[in-house]
């Protein structure tokens, strides 16, 4: 394939994922985020094992730019889900009280 090919192929993939995900409600996001994370971790071990076996320099460096970015990737995640699992905690009853009364 040539560069325009995987170009043209790259910005699909780009409006499409974008597409499919801004439909998906917040109840399912946090489940489908937890399934993308363990995508990741698994691309960011086929990362490590390439970087691990790479001879040539070009190849080590491109894979240890995918350990880096694969590595971002799956922190990412993890902040994201934590994020939207905080958004369904139940609020101290404390602060619930002071909220029903106004204070």
């Amino acid at each position: 394939m040539d560069g325009f090919a995987l170009i043209t192929i790259t910005i699909l993939a780009v409006f499409l994922g974008f597409e499919v995900v801004s439909k998906v409600s917040s109840t399912l996001h946090t489940p489908l985020m937890s399934e993308a994370n363990a995508i990741h971790g698994i691309i960011l071990l086929g990362a490590i094992l390439v970087a691990g076996q790479a001879e040539d320099p070009l190849a080590l460096a491109l894979s240890i730019l995918a350990v880096l970015l694969a590595t971002i990737n799956v922190v990412g995640g993890f902040v994201v889900t934590d994020r939207m699992l905080l958004m369904f905690r139940a609020k101290p009853r404390a602060a619930a009280a002071k909220a029903a009364v106004g204070a």
